[in-house]
């Protein structure tokens, strides 16, 4: 049975709440200290990566259907560097806004909406295509998140999904 893109459009709302779930459990788990650990000088902490997702998030989806998805303000470079006063609230803050951009845009597409030509970095694609893109992206990094909180955490960790037996 094929999806109608009235039901897409659902399951991806519920896909990204999901992943949103699942960053707020690693976020909720990761001490101040780890929120910002960084494995070696390579990797990014879990606060670069909420960092990144932010600027994705709002590049990609403010004005999603009228203007390149790759905005020209975006600096994604200093996505990745740790600046001054950087807390856990800033954090959260950054977690809230790029997620509130994400359903917001969603929840504005209209079924006949998915055939639509968008472009992020000067490439066209449908929406739809565009839609699977971010929802990888933000599966692959939610799952660094949830990999780093688990690591730093250890045997403390509280299980996000179906716990191993121990």
């Amino acid at each position: 049975m094929h999806a109608t893109a009235s039901e897409f459009l659902g399951e991806t709302l519920s896909i990204f709440e999901m992943y949103k779930r699942l960053g707020e459990g690693a976020l909720s788990q990761a001490s101040d200290e780890d929120l910002f650990r960084r494995l070696d000088e390579e990797s990014l902490s879990i606060a670069l990566i909420v960092k990144h997702l932010r600027g994705n998030m709002l590049s990609r989806w403010r004005d999603f259907l009228s203007t390149d998805g790759e905005k020209p303000n975006r600096d994604r470079e200093s996505e990745f560097e740790d600046g001054e006063g950087q807390t856990r609230a800033a954090v959260e803050a950054w977690w809230e806004e790029g997620w509130a951009e994400v359903f917001g845009a969603i929840e504005a597409l209209r079924p006949t909406d998915l055939g639509r030509t968008v472009t992020i970095r000067g490439e066209p694609l449908s929406v739809l295509q565009a839609i699977t893109r971010q929802m990888t992206h933000y599966a692959y990094h939610v799952g660094q998140m949830v990999f780093l909180a688990k690591h730093f955490r250890g045997a403390t960790w509280d299980s996000l999904s179906i716990p191993r037996r121990r």
